[in-house]
């Protein structure tokens, strides 16, 4: 079985969300069922760059995350497109033999059994801005499928006020799960600076909501890889 890889890279940090500013190394997988306006990582969703994905067995997805970790032990965190479409579990059970953390992002829109066997699972529904509509059935089918993780989390991007309003509604659904909101960045072209300013006035705005509001219940975090290195090296 070979799985569809968009890039392995790293050592980094993690740049949002429970695991920000952890150092990391990325597995990110090819094909995503989402078309979300503002994705930051097309070259990993749309079937126009499915030549660039290159088909690797569990084998060697793990001898290249052994190369770049130089076999030290740290978090893996598989991404997308969306990884979930994929069966990630032989290369998870050959990272935990070897002492190595797994964590998965996914908007939850598949459940998949391999998500019991993550350190962390972070399900990131898309707000109204992404033009897509959140499948709550199947979003909760990935809440019990990751049960067993050590923790599941999850993590919303805000660009507005609808945003932010519907990511109070997504909480009062799963209120158990520990809720990270952040800023999201409207320019997405890896050669376009990043307005920095605008994100900056973005998470001043997203904080002074919340605390204005009473609203204690998430982490407002910024993105933080946006910050160190723009558009260049998205997480």
């Amino acid at each position: 079985m070979t799985l569809r890889i968009a890039e392995i890279f790293g050592p980094t940090i993690q740049g949002e969300g429970a695991l920000i500013g952890e150092p990391t190394v990325f597995i990110r997988a090819g094909g995503c069922d989402y078309r979300c306006s503002w994705c930051d990582s097309l070259h990993a969703v749309e079937s126009r760059y499915r030549h660039t994905w290159a088909p690797l067995s569990d084998v060697e997805i793990w001898d290249e995350v052994l190369r770049l970790s130089n076999g030290q032990p740290l978090t893996v965190s598989i991404s997308g497109g969306n990884p979930a479409i994929q069966d990630f579990a032989p290369v998870i059970a050959r990272g935990r033999a070897a002492g190595y953390r797994f964590a998965c992002e996914t908007q939850g829109s598949l459940a998949r059994d391999w998500f019991a066997e993550l350190d962390t699972l972070v399900l990131s529904p898309k707000p109204p801005s992404s033009g897509e509509t959140v499948d709550w059935d199947a979003f909760d089918g990935c809440v019990s499928a990751g049960k067993p993780a050590r923790q599941s989390v999850m993590k919303i991007v805000v660009f507005d006020e609808t945003d932010y309003q519907w990511a109070k509604a997504a909480h009062a659904r799963h209120p158990d799960l520990p809720l990270y909101l952040q800023p999201g960045n409207a320019e997405v072209d890896p050669d376009t600076p990043v307005d920095l300013r605008a994100l900056a006035a973005r998470l001043e705005w997203l904080t002074d909501s919340a605390m204005a509001d009473g609203w204690f219940a998430p982490r407002i975090l910024p993105q933080l890889h946006v910050l160190i290195w723009g558009n260049k090296r998205g997480v």
